[in-house]
């Protein structure tokens, strides 16, 4: 099973809205999902993202892919580079 950590996007017409989730790469897009690790607003700007540091970390450490979209992010709250520290210390 390939996971990722993807967007899921929710909202009206032209006003979107995503879930930052974890799901197999097999799902639809706004298909089911494993387990929901944030929200992000764009019209906001990624730093309004809303996201569960724990979780992400966790699902990155068990082998989770994340999306393009998904590593801008992380890296803007500085989760990359405490999954990159962690994977230095072992």
């Amino acid at each position: 099973m390939s996971v990722k950590i993807r967007l899921t996007r929710i909202g009206r017409h032209k006003t979107s809205i995503y879930r930052v989730v974890v799901a197999d790469s097999r799902f639809a897009r706004d298909g089911r999902y494993i387990e929901q690790i944030g929200f992000y607003d764009p019209a906001k700007g990624p730093e309004s993202a809303d996201l569960n540091e724990e979780l992400a970390l966790k699902w990155l450490k068990a082998g989770a892919t994340p999306s393009d979209s998904i590593k801008t992010l992380f890296t803007e709250k500085g989760i990359m580079e405490k999954y990159n520290a962690s994977k230095k210390g072992k």
